[in-house]
């Protein structure tokens, strides 16, 4: 009571906002204290606190992934080689980057970009590649080291399929591009490299020859997320049942999120978080129990997984922030000289018109506003891919970005089975029977070219 007699005499007094005033201005005031904030600006700093946060998820977070990179498949003793304590001929800068790694530019300190223009860093050593990895360089890396330097094991994240770099450096080395898909990336390759592929070989039911002759199939800028669950590595033409590894940019509004829909962004950040980079957290869709589908998923209980023995789930509360950056990532716009602009006015008049293909593609997502998926004959496709999803259908693929992967890549469906925009509108030409002249499609190349 004593306490409250002495308060309320001075606030009668003004003592507190003297105090306040020589401190350097009314920190507090009786209206200040009263007020709200203004909802949306509490709204705007929780954006950008999520979308920063999931740029570090994104870029740097394994899921606990280590314990199967390294513990189970070892493939950080690949990378270290024989001379550093690990096994085989090692990873050199060089050999990465012909799989497709990338390197931040950024990441390096100004010593090293001078020692690399100078030719005194040996890009054939192993050891080199340790000590990028070590300065987090190495994009979708992530390594752990011990007191002595050692690299005790290492890890993979997101941005090591879904980013690659300006090359503003050199070829492969320059400033980050999240989102973007790393076409040259050869994920199968790497994966063959790890020194115990007994596990894969278990989850799937063959010998280690055959998984080499799978991933040996796949080539790079592509990835087979089905595999562990249908054990379908071919199609039943002989050709790899891998598919382009997508953009994770130009995804905002847009309902499903893979070839074949599956699920939203969280469900499928969640799925590849622990079915596919096999980090540590649980998981659910009672879909992956179907074993006619889905066999190898309904044997391994791939739909109810669970952590144990302790440990913690290191997926689930980092799903927000990741689906928030994700959402941040425009789709990139093309160079304007990469187009022919005036045909490109043409094209866009076909392309809302004629054409059609805004019937589906429709801006500002190049999607379809809530249910965008369709039957394979409703595209003139085999169904093939579509039946390895729960909704045995191809989802109407976001265009946003398609001029730069136009100038990246030159290839272009799930599967890259076209070579080039004039294959693509060639098939709907043919498919929906347009009877478009040889100017009208080019024309419409020129728009695609400019998305």
């Amino acid at each position: 009571m004593q306490g409250s007699s002495r308060l309320r005499k001075v606030l009668k007094t003004g003592g507190l906002m003297g105090a306040c005033a020589l401190a350097g201005g009314a920190l507090f005031s009786v209206s200040a204290v009263s007020q709200p904030r203004p909802s949306g600006l509490t709204a705007e700093r929780n954006a950008a606190s999520l979308v920063t946060r999931g740029r570090q998820i994104f870029r740097f977070d394994t899921f606990g992934d280590e314990a199967f990179w390294s513990g189970a498949l070892q493939l950080n003793k690949a990378i270290e080689g024989s001379a550093n304590g690990g096994v085989g001929p090692g990873v050199s800068p060089a050999t990465a980057l012909k799989l497709g790694l990338k390197v931040d530019a950024s990441a390096l300190p100004k010593s090293v970009v001078s020692a690399i223009k100078a030719g005194k860093v040996d890009l054939n050593s192993p050891k080199t590649t340790l000590a990028l990895i070590k300065l987090n360089a190495v994009v979708g890396v992530k390594g752990h080291f011990s007191s002595s330097g050692r690299m005790t094991s290492i890890g993979l994240t997101c941005a090591v399929c879904h980013s690659t770099v300006n090359n503003s450096f050199a070829p492969g080395i320059g400033q980050r591009r999240d989102g973007w898909p790393n076409r040259d990336l050869n994920v199968g390759a790497i994966i063959s490299a790890a020194p115990n592929l007994n596990p894969v070989a278990g989850v799937l039911g063959v010998d280690v020859p055959t998984v080499k002759k799978v991933l040996a199939s796949w080539g790079p800028g592509k990835f087979d997320a089905e595999l562990f669950m249908d054990g379908k590595a071919f199609q039943p033409d002989g050709r790899s049942a891998a598919t382009l590894i997508p953009p994770a940019y130009g995804l905002a509004g847009v309902n499903l999120h893979t070839y074949t829909g599956w699920g939203s962004i969280p469900y499928w950040n969640a799925f590849v978080a622990i079915l596919e980079m096999h980090g540590q957290g649980d998981f659910t869709d009672e879909r992956l129990d179907n074993a006619a589908k889905f066999p190898i998923a309904a044997k391994n209980r791939f739909g109810h997984v669970r952590v144990h023995g302790g440990q913690r789930d290191l997926v689930r509360d980092k799903l927000p922030a990741l689906q928030a950056y994700q959402l941040s990532l425009k789709a990139p716009k093309p160079p304007s000289r990469s187009f022919n602009h005036a045909a490109a006015r043409r094209g866009k008049r076909l392309f809302d018109g004629a054409a059609g293909c805004a019937s589906c593609h429709l801006g500002p997502t190049y999607s379809e506003p809530g249910w965008n998926m369709h039957q394979p004959s409703e595209v003139c496709e085999d169904g093939f891919q579509a039946s390895r999803s729960p909704e045995n259908a191809y989802r109407t693929t976001p265009l946003g970005g398609l001029g730069q992967r136009n100038r990246q890549d030159h290839r272009f469906y799930h599967d890259g089975r076209f070579n080039s925009l004039n294959q693509v509108v060639d098939h709907y030409n043919s498919c929906n029977h347009l009877g478009l002249s040889a100017s009208q499609k080019s024309d419409l190349v020129q728009y695609l070219k400019s998305l």
